[in-house]
């Protein structure tokens, strides 16, 4: 993420098979980096080398900034004396992460002077990492430039179980070296010859010849000290008896790994008691993971060696320490204490603190590490716990999702935020829209023939046939009751083209129609629609199950529209017709009808439209709009909504989400019904009132 951002990450934790969520304390399978490893290379277009390379330099970073830096700088003076001690911070490491699997690092001179690195370790393929982390290190500690090419890769036959070893040629140039110009530009570099002239001409008085110049180069603050020269005794003053007591945790061997031990180490493995006892009858090497022979030892002299008890499976003691070659003697002496982790681990070894020496700082080191174990166990609980709260927020956010839509599909969505919010939603007035009701023909007749399961299978397929139109054609489906089908076009989002809107979408409700099946006969069902433009409110009644509804005379005369249609046919009043005579509908006029409560009516039935195919219609040719919405904001004459309180036939609807517009103010407003009983008796819908044998399913 910080070199390829967080986009890059995205699209690799979507890929199939990555995990996207990593824990700080879990251990992973190889597998699964390899895996990531390989993702990462085919996104990125980068080999496996250079990826793994530029990770070894930010494993480096990344360290430094986790608090390891202090310590990573104390490990060497010089790039070879942070090899070396790379092995004991790893086993100080696994103390705290007991599971991790670190390399082990040899540095290797050659005769001829070339630095040879020997990498080893259990985990195959990840040794490009080691050159990205060793140029880094030389870069940031030590001032220099460093170039690694691999010499030979193979699996190290001494080693248990064949793992692999890769052995690189280390060239390091310091950059610290620079020319005396650099260092000492002209007029510092005579002021450096004139401070040593002046401290010779002091020091001349007192002092001749050697020790003159040994005066001038002490003094001589950051020049060459004196090179420290131990001095050891001829004999050394201590008894067997004693050295065993106070190392009670030492073992000398020869090449043939007979062993003396430590007093303590006799108490644990009484086997190494025996005067023919062997090191290798009682103990294995499990880092590094070579073989108990001293030629292997002798490789990885300068290494923390790991030996393990493995005869006795109830108190597995481990020991950790240095060994130390003994050339005169032809023996290797190895100074180790247990190795232990926490206090649990030392009473199941069967130790106390009394068995570890005074000057062991094995006593510090449990107890140090007993407190840092229970901090990364709080830790790793939290983070836990961080997670499974970030699992169940995504699950939350999906569950409010999924209850966001429902409700959308309920109320608009602006009135529903209102309503979430507790704010109270006030009515508003929309000057002009088209409202479409459609019922099926013969429904009772149907109902009173068929299971209640039927007619739901029957609905419910052509409901879904007309929710599709409504996203086709951009309108706004109210309700539905029984077969009743309700929609409206400029409300709750004002649009021009209401009216065309609403008359495709009464075409293709029509076609789609044709292709459900009357349970009864067989056939295709027939519709009734009526259409009718004029003004409405529209508001939210109720708290408990709030609805979106409609109120107004459009909504009562749409409703006589379909009432007093035909089957199979698109009725219109006088308001609609005005708005698609123009338009390239095909309009035929029916002539004046009587309309229950309202009187002799004008209407026309709408048969087709001459400017848009079907496939049109029923939005089955891609990236084709049949809407140029008008750009000019012409508007029609006010006109004046009434609701006759004493009419009956009123219908309260709701709605399933789309925006709408602003609110104006409107005080409540008693909520309606109508009367969608037929007008007239015809033969396509003289159905009995009553019928003692119906089994109507009653969905209103």
């Amino acid at each position: 993420m910080e070199r390829f951002g967080q986009d890059t990450w995205d699209k690799l934790s979507s890929l199939p098979g990555v995990q996207d969520t990593f824990m700080t304390y879990t251990v992973y399978d190889d597998i699964l980096t390899l895996r990531l490893v390989e993702e990462v290379c085919s996104l990125l277009d980068v080999s496996a080398d250079v990826f793994l390379k530029l990770f070894g330099e930010h494993f480096f970073n990344f360290c430094k900034q986790a608090g390891y830096d202090t310590m990573l700088r104390t490990l060497g003076g010089n790039l070879i004396e942070f090899i070396g001690n790379l092995d004991a911070l790893h086993s100080y490491l696994a103390l705290s992460y007991q599971e991790m699997n670190a390399p082990s690092f040899r540095v290797e001179m050659t005769d001829d002077g070339k630095m040879l690195l020997h990498y080893y370790s259990d985990r195959k393929g990840l040794h490009p990492i080691v050159p990205g982390i060793m140029e880094a290190v030389a870069r940031e500690f030590f001032d220099s430039k460093v170039t690694m090419v691999v010499l030979n890769q193979s699996e190290e036959d001494e080693r248990t179980g064949k793992k692999e070893h890769v052995v690189f040629l280390v060239k390091q140039i310091n950059q610290v070296q620079k020319t005396i110009d650099q260092d000492y530009p002209s007029h510092k570099g005579e002021e450096f010859l004139k401070s040593m002239k002046d401290r010779y001409v002091s020091l001349a008085e007192k002092k001749s010849g050697w020790d003159l110049i040994r005066a001038v180069v002490l003094t001589e603050k950051g020049s060459h000290q004196c090179t420290f020269r131990p001095c050891y005794p001829d004999k050394l003053w201590m008894e067997e008896k004693a050295f065993c007591n106070a190392f009670p945790f030492h073992i000398v061997f020869d090449e043939d790994v007979r062993v003396h031990t430590g007093v303590n180490i006799q108490k644990f493995v009484p086997g190494l008691q025996a005067r023919d006892a062997a090191l290798d009858q009682y103990f294995t090497v499990i880092h590094p993971q070579v073989t108990l022979t001293i030629e292997s030892i002798r490789k990885f002299i300068n290494s923390q060696f790991v030996l393990k008890n493995y005869n006795d499976q109830h108190s597995m003691l481990k020991l950790r320490g240095q060994m130390l070659w003994m050339d005169s003697l032809g023996c290797m002496l190895y100074l180790c204490s247990p190795k232990l982790r926490s206090l649990k681990e030392l009473q199941d070894v069967g130790l106390h603190l009394a068995d570890l020496a005074p000057h062991d700082v094995t006593r510090d080191l449990v107890l140090l590490n007993q407190q840092r174990l229970a901090e990364m166990e709080l830790t790793n609980q939290l983070e836990r716990k961080k997670e499974e709260l970030r699992i169940l927020s995504h699950h939350l956010e999906a569950e409010k999702q999924k209850t966001e839509t429902l409700l959308y599909a309920m109320l608009p969505r602006h009135i529903a935020n209102q309503l979430k919010d507790g704010k109270s939603v006030k009515a508003g007035e929309f000057e002009v829209c088209t409202i479409l009701f459609s019922d099926v023909v013969t429904f009772t007749n149907i109902c009173a023939a068929c299971e209640p399961i039927h007619i739901v299978h029957m609905l419910n397929s052509m409901y879904s046939k007309f929710d599709r139109l409504t996203n086709i054609h951009d309108i706004y489906k109210v309700e539905t009751i029984g077969d009743a089908y309700m929609v409206v076009g400029g409300v709750p989002v004002p649009t021009e083209t209401h009216a065309h809107r609403v008359a495709n979408f009464a075409l293709g409700m029509r076609i789609a129609a044709r292709e459900v099946t009357n349970p009864v006969t067989g056939k295709p069902i027939q519709i009734r629609v009526g259409l009718h433009t004029g003004p409405v409110l529209a508001g939210v009644v109720g708290e408990k199950m709030p609805r979106y509804c409609l109120f107004g005379d459009t909504v009562n005369t749409a409703s006589r529209m379909e009432s007093h249609g035909l089957p199979d046919h698109i009725h219109l009043r006088t308001s609609t017709y005005s708005e698609l005579k123009d338009a390239g509908f095909n309009i035929q006029q029916r002539g004046q009808i009587e309309v229950k409560g309202k009187g002799h009516m004008t209407t026309y039935f709408l048969l087709g439209n001459l400017l848009a195919s079907e496939e049109s219609i029923m939005g089955r040719e891609v990236g084709k709009s049949l809407y140029m919405e008008v750009l000019d904001d012409q508007r029609k004459p006010d006109s004046d909504v009434k609701t006759d309180p004493d009419e009956p036939e009123h219908r309260d609807t709701f709605s399933d989400g789309v925006t709408a517009p602003d609110p104006s103010h409107f005080d409540t407003i008693t909520p309606f019904s109508w009367d969608i009983t037929p007008p007239y008796e015809t033969n396509s819908c003289n159905t009995p009132a009553n019928n003692v044998n119906s089994r109507l399913c009653v969905l209103l």
